[in-house]
């Protein structure tokens, strides 16, 4: 039996899962990522010890194999999250932690881009939003804090091109990972000199760009040794982890939408060209390559299911539930007995700020309408209302600022698992969501990438037909849908009512 291996370096979790050529997961092995705070004099400070990662992807190598005796490796690829990278020297070693991108030290950093390129010039070059953790900052935090280690620094390497540097020896990054760093421009595919040049950032730091399922190497002996892979076995470059769940799903082609819920939901679709004007910025989205070939993605991002979890744990059931499944399986309950519209009660998700399509990290949430004769449940369906009111203010930016209707809804994450969620979701946006049934699309997605690098699949299209399996089909109730139409209107009232309110109420 042939397999493909999965790689995923997650904030939560390292993953190595494997597939069968159909997209069949036989095997999966994850550890936690483990965030530290090891500087007493800045706890806030966030890093990720590389030792942590290469050994935690290793030994969940080494068990996914373990489990899969005789499957034969045809290749492995990497895919996880942006942004955070590692100096290392010239023998490989690793000179200073990750930073990740849970860490404010880089606000200064911010302030001077902010001021210098500014958010207009960086997305009509990058399609960046302006984020505190962008690679680029890291840079000039270590460049003006950590001179020594930058003076020895060979490489910078992103966090999956490190995982990929310590299988095969080799060094690159894909599209998709370097349009997180600031320094990248989409129309070109190049490193952008200008920017560069006026960061006083050395460019012989940066790997170079490549397009995602390119054969970057073959495990070497060291790796072979502490993952159980074959040397040799192909290690193909993968991409950042929302366009890699893009592959097994169809969102590489115009017209789907992808919806990834989880705490933070990233709503994204393919488009043929970069949409790289104000109208967008202004809205919040990005504008990135693409793991597919001649694509861009456009995503808009929110806070979503931390708010309920939030929910859950600090105004929680009325029961003495204190299972998880059985809490979530009584909110549901509780929320599936208040009516559409939650006897008037509306919800802001602004809980951490919005970022899309109002940008306005300041912004707070607030439950309106509530009288005395209101319930959990009409708190918890309001919850729930107002994300997918949410969802479809991203679903009507991308309408609105770039021209993209979308005529297929496909939802992957653990919230798909709340039917009174997905129901709400279809009768919203007045579509039908389905919820493919598909296991780990993320590193399916970088597993359909390394099928792509090694000539399993002649093409992203050819590769989806064999791994997509339809699942759950959430069709619009009518009379919902022309309900929420109207109370979509009323909801697209609240931030503009409260915006001023918000930053008072922080000062107090």
């Amino acid at each position: 039996m042939r397999g493909l291996l999965g790689i995923d370096v997650g904030s939560t979790n390292l993953k190595a899962v494997l597939f069968d050529l159909h997209g069949r997961l036989i095997a999966k092995r994850e550890t936690p990522t483990i965030c530290e705070h090891p500087d007493a004099a800045h706890p806030e400070w966030a890093v990720w010890q590389p030792h942590q990662i290469w050994s935690g992807i290793a030994a969940c190598v080494k068990g996914v194999l373990a489990q899969a005796p005789g499957c034969e490796i045809a290749g492995v690829s990497v895919t996880g999250m942006g942004m955070d990278g590692v100096p290392i020297d010239k023998e490989g070693n690793a000179l200073y932690p990750f930073i990740s991108w849970h860490c404010p030290r880089t606000e200064p950093q911010h302030a001077w881009w902010t001021k210098t390129i500014g958010p207009d010039e960086q997305f009509a070059r990058g399609g960046n939003q302006l984020w505190v953790f962008n690679t680029a900052l890291r840079l000039l935090w270590m460049r003006e804090n950590e001179p020594a280690i930058l003076d020895k620094t060979w490489k910078w390497l992103l966090i999956e091109d490190y995982v990929n540097y310590m299988l095969c020896g080799e060094v690159a990054t894909d599209f998709t990972m370097a349009s997180s760093t600031l320094l990248f421009d989409q129309r070109t595919h190049t490193w952008n000199d200008d920017f560069i040049k006026r960061a006083n950032i050395d460019k012989g730091l940066l790997c170079d760009p490549r397009q995602a399922g390119t054969v970057l190497g073959t495990v070497h002996a060291k790796a072979a040794a502490i993952t159980g892979l074959k040397v040799g076995t192909p290690v193909v470059l993968g991409g950042h982890d929302f366009c890699c769940g893009c592959l097994p799903t169809g969102a590489f082609d115009p017209g789907v939408l992808l919806d990834v819920m989880g705490t933070w939901e990233m709503v994204v679709t393919a488009i043929n060209e970069p949409v790289l004007t104000p109208q967008v910025q202004r809205m919040g989205v990005l504008v990135d390559s693409h793991v597919a070939r001649n694509r861009y993605t456009a995503m808009g991002a929110t806070v979503a299911a931390d708010m309920a979890e939030w929910f859950k744990r600090e105004i929680g059931t009325g029961t003495a539930a204190e299972d998880t499944k059985a809490a979530w399986d009584t909110l549901i309950q509780l929320g599936s007995q208040s009516p559409v519209g939650s006897n008037g009660v509306l919800f802001l998700p602004h809980m951490s700020g919005s970022y899309c399509p109002v940008l306005d990290p300041g912004s707070a949430g607030a439950f309106v309408g509530m009288r005395a004769i209101t319930s959990r449940g009409d708190l918890f369906r309001s919850m729930i209302e107002g994300l997918n009111y949410q969802f479809l203010e991203i679903v009507r930016a991308f309408e609105d600022s770039m021209g993209i209707w979308c005529d297929r809804i496909v939802a992957i994450g653990g919230p798909t698992k709340n039917k009174l969620w997905m129901q709400i979701k279809a009768d919203v946006a007045g579509v039908v969501v389905e919820v493919p049934e598909i296991e780990e699309s993320v590193p399916l997605g970088a597993a359909i990438l390394a099928g792509l690098g090694t000539g399993i699949y002649g093409s992203e299209k050819e590769a989806f037909d064999q791994v997509y399996r339809p699942g759950v089909k959430y069709e619009p109730n009518q009379a919902n849908v022309a309900a929420y139409r109207e109370l979509y209107d009323r909801y697209r009232t609240l931030y503009p009512a409260l915006k001023h309110l918000a930053p008072k109420v922080a000062k107090n």
